[in-house]
């Protein structure tokens, strides 16, 4: 039987299906009813960046936002598909609903940890290694997805470059494919920078281009040995970069001079301000 949580979350979510609803049908709203799953790909997108971005700000009420425009895009895409006929909203709530149960044998079965010999031990309960390899097992034997050529095959090529130089590094990483300390990993990116400026000194583009990608590689794999997300650290200092020049933009045009490269020398003064104002 629900409990009046579990009946309220059901109506908020039948409210905004019926809203979709609603803008999606022949009276509705014209911007809504021309909206494809193809046009809204990149809503999807920005909006998870957007939720992303709440969530690194800490800002709660912003989350809650960002989330509820997330929910509203899912919604959307589901309802799409409902109205040609090929697979209804209550299929993908069920479907996820029966993956997650399916994958978790830990917590809704009688799937345990093991002791050091192998044995079932019921007393200790699985770690997230274990249920990561568990994950990979019910995918090929009860879900019967075919097992990847490759390891790297498993992740997604949608992923945005710094994305996915970071999950193939630690798909490499679990595989045993890693540098053993530190030194390793920085001498590295001292090398694929000597490199960048052998090819820099050639003037050759490609050349350039490809050694420039090299050190990117690097330098996403100091992040991962060092286990910070390369696009989470990017992020905040795009953020940085951003509120340190918008500092700078607005002390210029207090003294009424134009940001140009003859104002230089003001410029970089003020970016040292900026610097201690936004730290």
């Amino acid at each position: 039987m629900l409990n009046q949580t579990s009946l309220n979350e059901a109506a908020a979510f039948k409210g905004l299906y019926d809203i979709v609803v609603r803008l999606r049908a022949p009276d509705g709203c014209p911007w809504d009813r021309e909206q494809t799953p193809a046009s809204l790909r990149g809503d999807l997108i920005e909006e998870t960046y957007e939720c992303v971005e709440a969530i690194d700000q800490k800002d709660p009420p912003h989350v809650r936002e960002e989330l509820g425009d997330i929910f509203l895009l899912a919604t959307m895409l589901s309802y799409m598909h409902e109205q040609e006929g090929l697979f209804s909203v209550s299929d993908v709530l069920s479907q996820v609903s029966e993956k997650l149960i399916r994958r978790h044998p830990h917590v809704f079965g009688e799937l345990t940890g093991k002791d050091r010999a192998g044995a079932e031990d019921p007393a200790r309960a699985l770690t997230s290694a274990e249920v990561l390899t568990n994950w990979a097992r019910i995918k090929v034997e009860q879900e019967g997805r075919e097992p990847k050529d490759s390891l790297l095959d498993e992740v997604s090529r949608g992923l945005p470059p710094l994305d996915r130089a970071w999950q193939l590094q630690k798909k490499a990483a679990k595989a045993g494919f890693d540098w053993p300390d530190l030194p390793g990993v920085l001498g590295k990116i001292g090398e694929e920078l000597e490199e960048a400026r052998e090819a820099i000194q050639d003037g050759q583009r490609e050349r350039i281009e490809a050694e420039l990608g090299d050190l990117l590689f690097s330098v996403v794999n100091l992040c991962r040995f060092l286990k910070v997300e390369p696009s989470l650290a990017l992020r905040r200092t795009n953020s940085k970069f951003t509120g340190r020049f918008k500092y700078m933009e607005k002390r210029m045009k207090e003294t009424g001079q134009e940001l140009k490269g003859e104002n230089l020398a003001l410029m970089d003064s003020f970016w040292e301000e900026a610097k201690k104002q936004v730290p």
